[in-house]
């Protein structure tokens, strides 16, 4: 690598005597194409639906109020209600009613 007093690190483009580069020339206009495929299309629409989901609030601030509250009122929690999630659990962990849970 050559540092000349008047040119720059490694020219990229030519220098004439003045110290200034030469135009190149115009740049042929091409007729280059470019196919993207159906599985990048699915990939970007994939892509973007991620993004989205991350930017989405993990917590929505309203509901979780809302359910303090009901949580905090005493006539919310009833016997109806303790049955009802009682019996969901069972389901979940025993969703055929044998003996083995399942996780």
């Amino acid at each position: 690598m050559t540092i000349g007093r008047t040119g720059p690190i490694e020219p990229s483009q030519p220098i004439n005597e003045s110290g200034r580069s030469t135009p190149v020339g115009k740049i042929a206009k091409n007729d280059d194409t470019v196919s993207i495929s159906k599985e990048a299309y699915k990939k970007a629409d994939l892509l973007n639906a991620i993004e989205i989901v991350y930017a989405a609030p993990d917590v929505r601030k309203s509901r979780v109020d809302e359910l303090k509250a009901k949580i905090n009122d005493p006539a919310y929690i009833t016997e109806t209600l303790l049955k009802g999630a009682a019996d969901k659990i069972i389901d979940i962990l025993w969703p055929e009613g044998g003996d083995t849970l399942k996780f």
